[in-house]
């Protein structure tokens, strides 16, 4: 290569954007994988929902007391929170343009998300493990 046609340095100063550990293909991937289980979750909890003999409170709690409906139950409340905040970001990022207000803006989603996810989470488990008391539900 001749100086002539060598690529010139970066600018004194020049800050250079850092490279994404993974990239939109990646998200692309996690976003449609969140998705998949997120419904493969949705007929699991309507299934089990349409098998109730009533949708009652006390029906549903005791039936939320079994492993096999309090697990898929915690993960189907994980992966629709994660998802709803993945595409979230996505919206965030695409249409906010403003390096501040798109920080701020992505924060709090992740908080709300974080926030939401752990009192369903707190709900289902408090159901779970939750002991009827003598005459009441």
């Amino acid at each position: 290569m001749t100086a002539e046609t060598a690529p010139l340095p970066p600018a004194a100063g020049a800050v250079q954007a850092p490279a994404s550990a993974h990239g939109p293909a990646h998200h692309w991937g996690l976003e449609r994988a969140s998705a998949v289980a997120a419904l493969v979750l949705i007929v699991w909890l309507l299934v089990s929902l349409w098998r109730l003999p009533a949708l009652d409170f006390l029906t549903v709690s005791e039936w939320l007391k079994h492993p096999l409906a309090a697990v898929p139950m915690l993960l189907l409340i994980v992966t629709i929170f994660w998802h709803l905040k993945m595409g979230l970001i996505v919206v965030i990022e695409d249409y906010v343009h403003d390096a501040g207000s798109r920080f701020l803006w992505v924060m709090l989603v992740n908080f709300a998300a974080i926030l939401a996810a752990a009192l369903a989470i707190f709900s289902v488990l408090k159901i779970a493990f939750s002991v009827a008391a003598a005459g009441t539900p």
